[in-house]
């Protein structure tokens, strides 16, 4: 199952990779349908458009996480990367602050976090964006490591 295309540029062993999850032993190729259909709508809604804007090819840095890998990193129980609505992103040579601001700029999204970026080190921190089929809430937010803010800080 994870040799599936989810979109042009993204499979499903793209978006399961973890160097955590090999190194610890754990399966996280998700079996349901469900999950897999979230990492295609994901990667159809999300990850295409900022490949084909950008023209830069790139793995996500987290994508789908199981429920045993998200224990051992110390996520949350609640993160959307369990569900396959999630990825974080950073683009080779792209500021993160500048892909942020463009997919809150072009893309429907239901959370986007600039998590760890600091304003003039281009490569800091990264980008998480997650998507649902319905209601998405547009929510921008700022992670510095201790506080989550309202709104893109850059």
């Amino acid at each position: 199952m994870e040799n599936v295309q989810l979109s042009d540029n993204f499979s499903l062993k793209e978006l399961c990779k973890s160097d955590t999850a090999s190194r610890l032993n754990i399966d996280n190729i998700p079996t349901d349908e469900v999950t897999v259909e979230n990492l295609k709508d994901v990667s159809i809604n999300i990850l295409q458009p900022i490949r084909d804007h950008f023209g830069i090819p790139f793995t996500p840095n987290s994508g789908y996480r199981s429920p045993d890998l998200n224990k051992a990193i110390g996520s949350s129980n609640k993160s959307q990367h369990c569900k396959g609505e999630a990825v974080d992103i950073e683009i080779p040579t792209i500021d993160n602050s500048d892909l942020a601001l463009w997919v809150h700029n072009n893309l429907v999204y239901d959370q986007l976090i600039l998590e760890f970026y600091t304003q003039g080190e281009p490569n800091s921190g990264w980008v998480h964006v997650s998507f649902k089929k319905d209601a998405n809430r547009m929510q921008p937010l700022t992670y510095d490591g201790k506080n989550y803010s309202i709104g893109l800080s850059i």
